[in-house]
């Protein structure tokens, strides 16, 4: 039997669960999970099903889409034993690479990295005594075209399914941001919205806050603004430093990154409009 992992999305209406549970049943499935929502905003209906099946994937998403066709769905789907490959771009900032590559290596994470990609050396020995390809392409304001139509390349010849920034210290332009559209994330150092620019947390022991946080989100062209996966945030009092506002800062932006990271691996997040329905 071959585990399978579905997601779909539609306009709301009457009959979606029972069609899809019935071309389930016609590829001899058997549903082990299922969760659904319907987003009252936009009419929006959406399921991620987990089922077992002695189909190929072939059968069962013919019959998947013969019979929800009344429905207009869109549909993904694969084997749970497939894992998405995901390329990480990094800068100087270790903590949140050095987190996803402990996690990949003893199984917590569930991607295949075919190369991590950075715009300065200072992470190659990390990345490479993990046994991975690293690629630096720098950046500069002269070279930022032709080192994005690089990375593309790097997409696409190594069959990328989403790309993850783990603190890369550069701004993805608006054109990058649309072929990667829905499928890189990043990790702000801010519950957002935050303190923009240098030192956020620096701007934000000044300021005295309660509360810092960190917020990992689909990259768009809208700086900062793109649909939110997952945040966390740590309560702390007059007496902490600058400096220890930093070392909690940092903790909870490589488990905020490594949460999203693995729940879009997973097919746990789906874009609704600008927002995210994520699934337990």
């Amino acid at each position: 039997m071959e585990r399978y992992v579905l997601t779909m999305t539609c306009l709301d209406r009457p009959g979606i669960v029972r069609a899809l549970g019935a071309s389930i049943v016609r590829a001899q499935g058997n549903i082990t999970d299922s969760q659904q929502f319907s987003d009252p905003e936009t009419g929006t209906f959406v399921v991620r099903t987990e089922f077992e099946s002695p189909e190929s994937l072939d059968v069962v998403r013919e019959s998947v889409l013969d019979g929800t066709a009344p429905f207009a769905p869109h549909v993904n789907m694969r084997p749970a034993a497939v894992r998405r490959r995901a390329l990480i771009m990094v800068s100087k900032y270790d903590h949140c690479l050095v987190d996803l590559l402990y996690r990949w290596k003893c199984g917590e994470m569930p991607v295949d990295i075919p190369v991590v990609v950075s715009n300065h050396e200072d992470l190659r020995g990390i990345v490479e005594d993990a046994g991975l390809k690293f690629v630096c392409i720098p950046v500069t304001m002269d070279t930022k075209r032709e080192a994005e139509a690089e990375l593309v390349n790097l997409v696409e010849d190594n069959d990328i399914d989403f790309v993850v920034l783990a603190r890369y210290m550069q701004v993805l332009s608006d054109d990058l941001c649309r072929v990667l559209a829905g499928r890189a994330i990043n990790i702000h150092h801010s519950f957002l919205p935050g303190f923009k620019g240098a030192k956020p947390y620096h701007q934000a022991y000044a300021r005295g806050v309660k509360l810092i946080g960190a917020t990992a989100h689909y990259v768009t062209a809208d700086l900062d603004e793109g649909p939110i996966i997952e945040q966390a945030v740590h309560r702390i009092g007059h007496s902490h430093t600058a400096e220890k506002l930093v070392e909690i800062g940092r903790d909870t932006e490589r488990s905020v990154l490594s949460r999203a990271v693995r729940m879009h691996a997973e097919d746990r997040v789906v874009l609704v409009g600008v927002r995210t329905v994520v699934f337990d």
